[in-house]
């Protein structure tokens, strides 16, 4: 009993101490709650932070894309190429017809009175026109209302209405081309300001009728988008702005998906922010897609008015305003030349709203409606011209880097002129045809090349690289490099003129054939076209004939370095092999290289590189750089006047007298004929007094054509020519040079009273002293006193 009292005190004190540890523990539990779910927000909270700071990073990062892409270079501009533009003056070779085809072509509009800007009319002989202003390479060309009067295929008289005569006036520089950015993008940039403002009011009421209300994004009309799309069960609206719009097209990807859709709305909220209403409508304008011409696409409205209309964007009427406003919402869908119906049922839509609106008139929207769509034919001349513009690039690279070229909007002034270009494309087209029918070749496997160069200055003023000349491919004009045949032939004869010790016109040579041994020991004899061997003939017979064993024993004498030499002198910077088939034409050569080479001849001696670009201008019109005309003279002018007058004798007498069915032989033009073996290539080269012009004629495949020089390219040469109404060949006799009278059977010095005697050029002091036994005889006609070299 008495250890009860000890163990009750042990239990009581052992329960308190364990009843104290449980209250303890229950007390701490009882904030372990609070605590879980303090640290929970704790995480919330931070969470909540870093993703708000991330969104804020995000934000800014959006923000700092937007202003840096706006504010700096925006779209990469392509080079725009102009051809040579048309000068008007009394007496130039213009006809009526030639001048209106050159105003269809550079969108002007025909009227019954001309009263604004790209527009003329016509009576009979009579042309008005309201030419647009133009800003040159060389100086800023004012609008004038011009009166142009014509008279036998020329301008008998011009005058500027109300204000006199006019002595010389230029049309604006056509479009030709551009030079575009690898993505092949291509747009006219046009201000705000130059936007029309019914274009500007179609656009917004069509398309984004709050554009100065909402602030980037339309809650509203994102909502009515919703909605009408879930009762159509499709989309049918969209509810972007035009702010939206744009940032689609400038900033983001086609991709679909909500992240891009967020970013789109974030971005127009943002634009919207930094930059005023008409900032973004302006930016707009130049982005916005309306069409594709094959690999490129038509961006902006500037670009689009000339696409569709041939026209400036200020040039345009409200119903083509109208339907510019009509592509955006589908340039593919409401294409106006392929889809027409479409395309005029959304236009006249665009047209309803307006009147519905107010901002046009009942009566202006009815005749809008009534009018035709108005869209040109493709092929307007931008773009229609891949061989010349091959040249223009080549040339550009010179001094110009690709990016350049392709980004900063230039303005290169080209040489091309656009109707001699078409008169040199038909030729080619239609001749090739009748060659192939007439003579039973394969349809279609003759192929052409042609080049038309001014004489003087040696501008290239057409450049045909193929029968089908519109389409880009094999530049035959520059890179088909092909053995020339007998155009090396006036080389040879006139390395011998200039030694004029020895050669003149009526030298005698051999025409019989030679046996020459090559470094191989093979012995090389060439025979003559007609397998006749003439003896001893003229140096002028021989050239006027093509008489290969005359050419192949003058070159030798004269000597393989001394005509390679030459061709060097004259522009020829290939390589050339110095063997004595190179005097047959084993020399291969483009038809640049050829033309070349003419256009020294018809320079008389003076050498001018052939060039296809005048001047480049800063796409704000500051002059960069000009190609200006260099001359030197290369070859002595004397003896270069005697072979052109040998020249002259080939197209009269000789290989080339086929001419004469195309053009008139007053003209008095000088050429060659050129063929290879087996007929495998056909040339012809010459010039007029202001035209050079070289064809060739061939198959791609190398196989024989079946054509000389004188069936074959001679006839497309005298087609394009006989288009493009050349001017007379009238030499001008250096002082260096006399004229003697000969007698052709002796190639003694005569008179005129001598039978058959005509007279011949020579350099002074070389012709002939021993005279003919009929000098001084009595009982000539008098029609022998007036018999020259040219009869």
């Amino acid at each position: 009993m008495a250890k009860t009292p000890r163990t009750t005190k042990k239990a009581l004190a052992k329960r308190k101490t364990t009843s104290r540890a449980r209250r303890a523990k229950s007390t701490k539990r009882r904030p372990r709650k609070g605590g879980r779910f303090g640290r929970w927000f704790s995480r919330l909270l931070a969470l909540g932070f870093l993703f708000s700071l991330v969104l804020g990073v995000y934000v800014l990062y959006l923000d700092h894309t937007v202003r840096v892409k706006f504010e700096g270079k925006r779209w990469a501009v392509p080079a725009r190429v102009y051809g040579r533009p048309l000068e008007l003056y009394p007496g130039a070779s213009v006809s009526a017809d030639q001048l209106a085809a050159e105003l269809q072509r550079m969108g002007y509009q025909k009227s019954t009175h001309p009263k604004q800007a790209a527009s003329w009319s016509r009576n009979k002989e009579r042309i008005l026109i309201r030419s647009r202003s133009f800003n040159f390479w060389d100086g800023e060309e004012p609008g004038r209302f011009l009166d142009v009067r014509f008279s036998g295929g020329q301008i008998e008289h011009l005058a500027e209405v109300g204000k006199g005569d006019l002595a010389l006036i230029r049309l604006e520089a056509p479009e030709i081309g551009s030079i575009y950015p690898a993505h092949n993008e291509d747009r006219v940039l046009v201000r705000r300001d130059e936007l029309p403002e019914k274009l500007v009011k179609a656009l917004i009421v069509m398309e984004d009728r709050t554009f100065y209300e909402h602030h980037g994004v339309d809650p509203k009309a994102i909502a009515r988008a919703i909605w009408a799309n879930l009762r159509a069960g499709g989309v049918v609206q969209g509810g972007s702005t035009l702010t939206q719009q744009l940032v689609k097209n400038f900033y983001l990807t086609r991709e679909r998906s909500l992240i891009r859709k967020l970013n789109e709305a974030a971005m127009a909220l943002l634009l919207d922010a930094h930059y005023d209403k008409d900032e973004i409508l302006g930016a707009y304008a130049n982005e916005i897609y309306l069409g594709q011409d094959g690999g490129r696409a038509i961006h902006g409205f500037g670009l689009a008015s000339h696409f569709y209309f041939n026209r400036s964007l200020g040039e345009l009427n409200l119903s083509q305003l109208a339907l510019l406003v009509a592509q955006v919402r589908g340039p593919s869908f409401y294409d106006p030349r392929r889809h027409p119906k479409r395309a005029k049922v959304r236009r006249d839509l665009v047209l309803t709203v307006m009147q519905e609106q107010g901002l046009i008139t009942q009566k202006e929207a009815l005749a809008a409606i009534k009018a035709p769509l108005g869209v040109q034919q493709k092929g307007d001349g931008r773009g229609s011209y891949p061989a010349f513009m091959d040249l223009v690039r080549r040339q550009l690279h010179r001094d110009y880097r690709e990016e350049d070229l392709t980004s900063e909007g230039l303005r290169i002034f080209t040489t091309l002129d656009p109707w001699a270009q078409q008169q040199a494309e038909e030729a080619v087209t239609e001749r090739l045809s009748r060659l192939e029918k007439g003579y039973r070749l394969p349809s279609g496997k003759l192929e052409s090349a042609a080049i038309l160069v001014d004489s003087e200055s040696g501008e290239i003023r057409a450049l045909v690289g193929g029968r089908s000349a519109r389409y880009a491919g094999f530049n035959r004009a520059l890179d088909a490099v092909r053995p020339i045949g007998s155009l090396v032939k006036p080389v040879v004869y006139l390395a011998a003129l200039m030694q004029t010790d020895r050669y003149n016109l009526v030298t005698r040579i051999d025409d019989t054939a030679p046996s020459i041994k090559g470094e191989d020991g093979e012995l090389w004899t060439p025979d003559n076209y007609d397998h006749v061997s003439h003896g001893k003939v003229p140096l002028h017979t021989a050239l006027a004939n093509s008489y290969n064993l005359a050419t192949v024993r003058l070159g030798m004498e004269v000597g393989l370095g001394t005509v390679s030499d030459l061709l060097e002198q004259m522009g020829i910077s290939r390589p050339i092999q110095q063997v004595p088939a190179m005097l047959l034409g084993s020399l291969s050569l483009s038809p640049l290289e050829v033309a070349q080479l003419y256009q020294t001849f018809a320079a008389g001696g003076f050498y001018s590189p052939l060039r296809a670009i005048r001047g480049v201008q800063s796409n704000s019109g500051q002059p960069l750089q000009r190609y200006p005309l260099t001359v030197k003279q290369s070859v002595p002018s004397g003896p270069v006047y005697l072979l052109n007058r040998n020249l002259q004798e080939v197209v009269r007498n000789g290989t080339g007298k086929g001419l004469a069915n195309y053009v008139d032989t007053s003209l008095n033009i000088a050429g060659k004929t050129g063929t290879t073996d087996k007929l495998r290539d056909s040339w012809f080269a010459g010039f007029s007094g202001d035209k050079v012009a070289v064809v060739w004629v061939g198959r791609d495949d190398n196989k024989p054509a079946g054509l000389t020089g004188s069936t074959g390219a001679l006839q497309v040469w005298g087609d394009m020519m006989r288009r493009l109404q050349p001017v007379s060949l009238e030499l001008l006799r250096p002082d260096s040079v006399e004229t003697v009278w000969i007698d052709p059977e002796s190639g003694f010095r005569a008179d005129e009273g001598c039978e058959g005697a005509r007279q011949y050029p020579f350099i002074a002091g070389t012709a002939p002293t021993v005279t003919a036994s009929c000098v001084g005889q009595v009982g000539t006609s008098m029609r022998r006193l007036f018999r020259s070299f040219f009869e």
